[in-house]
């Protein structure tokens, strides 16, 4: 009985963001010099960095009381949505660590690219983790206004960093 109840909690919509984290730890190194930790955290004003981390805080942490289930349609197109921005984040990261002078990768568009396609895979996880495991009430938008208030900051801070390159 006890098992059982700890397999309910550890399948929750956490595990989605594993790809997420694997893909940022494997490659942050390779990304040019404006995204290296010591740049871009640089002379951030300091209400961009707190709201920003508190932000990431959340939603991290809220995906852990979302159980990961795919049964109803809305939990299938969000797999979908999910999937296509994964897909689209990774390919955002691969033009900068390998096409980094292109004109895409310079572009502010092209630089703002890993912050804001983030969005995507955001949505998808909350309309994925369309419940809770905690008895209050509760709707996917929810999670997806928190995702895009993050994604804006984090954007935000983004383009901070490219207009001191």
């Amino acid at each position: 009985m006890i098992g059982k109840h700890i397999l309910k909690y550890a399948s929750n919509c956490f595990i989605l963001l594993i790809p997420i984290f694997l893909w940022n730890i494997l490659f942050a190194a390779s990304l040019p010099r404006g995204y290296a930790i010591e740049f871009f955290g640089r002379d951030i004003p300091p209400i961009i960095g707190a709201t920003e981390n508190i932000l990431r805080i959340t939603v991290f942490v809220l995906p852990l009381l979302m159980p990961l289930t795919i049964k109803n349609t809305r939990q299938k197109i969000g797999l979908g949505i999910y999937l296509v921005g994964l897909v689209i984040y990774f390919l955002s990261w691969i033009m900068q660590i390998y096409h980094p002078d292109s004109t895409w990768s310079s572009s502010l568009f092209g630089f703002l690219a890993p912050a804001y396609t983030t969005i995507i895979w955001f949505i998808g996880i909350g309309l994925i983790g369309d419940k809770i495991f905690i008895k209050i009430p509760y709707k996917p938008i929810i999670y997806i206004a928190i995702s895009s208030v993050f994604v804006f900051v984090h954007t935000t801070h983004a383009y901070i960093v490219y207009m001191r390159l």
